[in-house]
């Protein structure tokens, strides 16, 4: 008997959004109106390439992002979630699949002593250039077209599934904890038995109830949170089952 454990990371795992939470590294702790204005929708790894040329052009180096990097807090009684999930690594694996980058991620698990927790992370790859500038690239490429084009976390969690059973490993259930609209499709992936935990006020919880009012809800159970202590709960339920 083992559960399979789906992270988000921004506003689920931390409480805040990690790739806007760099800007308080820049000069004046913001970007200028021309490069906040670039954005364009589902080229948010773009984006964020010329945020960090911004940066590095400033001067910003590496320690002084991984410092602040550091200072994000963590979602309330996500520490203790995660403290739990530690100690019961028997029962759960345990991945983060989002749209932020693996330097990023790695230095705020790390500084908390929680990179044990998770067997695996998905993310867009990172890395600092030989001049000191942070670089991000597209996790893969995906003909899903209701996902940003770097990452498509259904694509991901079905292929992580089917290399996990061709080793063997088959989950009693699947347990997906989320905020973001790029979380509905894996969640519309989810079989009767798997359980969706959008945060509660969030784009995902609100995208959920939409779709169970237009008569077409996902085929899972969803269990809504606010903090994960309301997800400690319902894994301590799980494991006495």
């Amino acid at each position: 008997m083992k559960f399979l454990l789906v992270f988000d990371f921004d506003h689920t795992i931390i409480d805040e959004n990690s790739d806007t939470w760099i800007v308080k590294c820049a000069p004046e702790r913001k970007l200028p109106n021309g490069l906040r204005n670039s954005y364009q929708p589902g080229h948010w790894t773009e984006y964020m390439g010329r945020v960090f040329v911004y940066l590095g052009d400033n001067g910003v180096k590496e320690d002084e992002m991984r410092r602040t990097m550091t200072t994000i807090p963590f979602t309330a009684g996500m520490i203790d979630l995660l403290g739990f999930i530690g100690k019961n690594k028997e029962l759960f694996d345990c991945i983060i699949v989002s749209d932020s980058n693996t330097v990023f991620i790695d230095w705020i698990l790390k500084a908390a002593d929680f990179h044990k927790v998770f067997d695996e992370v998905f993310t867009n790859p990172a890395a600092f250039s030989s001049t000191g500038y942070l670089t991000v690239q597209h996790f893969h490429a995906h003909h899903c077209a209701k996902c940003p084009k770097n990452l498509c976390k259904r694509k991901v969690l079905k292929e992580f599934l089917d290399k996990q059973l061709e080793r063997g490993v088959n989950y009693t259930q699947i347990v997906y904890i989320g905020d973001g609209g790029n979380d509905l499709c894996p969640v519309m992936f989810l079989k009767k038995n798997d359980v969706a935990m959008p945060r509660q006020g969030y784009t995902l919880e609100k995208k959920i109830s939409q779709l169970a009012q237009s008569l077409s809800p996902v085929q899972c159970s969803v269990l809504v949170w606010s903090s994960a202590i309301d997800i400690l709960s319902y894994l301590k339920i799980l494991i006495k089952e």
